[in-house]
């Protein structure tokens, strides 16, 4: 199964152009798409899972012509967007019947198992008589994870998933979707470096509407080995070294001094120390080569 976009443009009526000749290719597999909120994720999202049109270009999966025959997606398609709304006071169980039926599977005796099946999947079995909408925010996210599987999805899209989650509830959806991954395309768009440092073998940093790298996570890393250094400055330093160096990223330490990590192919000056290389700097180093 593959995923094959060509030539992707979006732009819309207030002239922002959220897909700008967009190219790419997805495989098997955890996919991760990171980029900063306005990149244009939730646009290509949308657009892949054929709830928007765009102005040109070409999507297809698995052979076929997903612009042209949207239905034929839709049936193997799963898509968690960034927010849903749920019916007060239904329960899980109920309203993952309603969405089975919605889905085309009309025998009660395979709905019921579906549901049952995607319940226990997601941890929320015990919790199945509860309504939805009294849900913690991480449960919610792991019913839209067991909404979308109802229809054995090929395609599954999740749209900035764990943001606003605490990290318990985080590694609970980032386990059930590392399980759910390991036999479809999975695309999971965000902002968060980590989530994508966790779960993905292969990715893609986008930023104004374009793809930046298409990258191997660990490949990526190992392609900097050796360009980063740290130091450590006063705060009111900081404008200063931004000025001079390739500043990836800055953190506070207890005594109110700044940590930075720079980006340079030789040490900089003997303040600075050689550190390993991660996935975060791969990625503040794409987005500094596009400003």
């Amino acid at each position: 199964m593959k995923l094959s976009i060509l030539n992707l443009t979006k732009t819309y009526n207030n002239g922002v152009k959220a897909i700008d000749n967009l190219n790419l290719e997805i495989g098997a597999g955890m996919f991760g798409l990171l980029g900063p909120n306005g990149a244009g994720k939730s646009t290509l999202m949308r657009t892949i899972a054929t709830l928007q049109s765009p102005d040109s270009g070409l999507i297809t999966f698995d052979g076929s012509n997903v612009l042209e025959n949207p239905m034929v997606l839709r049936k193997i398609l799963g898509y968690l967007p960034q927010s849903f709304g749920v019916y007060p006071k239904i329960s899980a169980e109920k309203l993952l019947d309603y969405f089975a039926i919605l889905k085309g599977i009309a025998s009660k005796k395979d709905r019921r198992a579906i549901v049952q099946q995607v319940l226990e999947l997601t941890n929320l079995y015990d919790v199945k008589k509860k309504s939805v909408s009294d849900y913690s925010g991480g449960m919610k996210q792991r019913f839209g994870i067991a909404q979308l599987l109802l229809n054995n999805p090929k395609l599954i899209i999740v749209d900035e998933p764990t943001a606003g989650l605490d990290p318990a509830e985080r590694n609970r959806f980032l386990n059930i979707l590392r399980d759910v991954g390991t036999e479809n395309t999975v695309i999971f768009s965000t902002h968060i470096v980590d989530d994508v440092k966790e779960l993905c073998t292969d990715m893609a940093i986008m930023n104004g509407g374009r793809i930046l790298q298409k990258i191997i996570p660990s490949q990526a890393t190992a392609a900097i080995e050796g360009n980063i250094w740290t130091t450590t400055i006063e705060r009111d330093d900081l404008k200063m070294m931004e000025e001079k160096h390739a500043v990836l990223s800055s953190g506070y330490n207890e005594d109110n001094s700044l940590n930075i990590r720079v980006y340079a192919s030789l040490k900089p000056n003997e303040s600075f120390e050689y550190t390993t290389p991660n996935l975060e700097d791969v990625y503040f180093i794409a987005l500094k080569n596009t400003n």
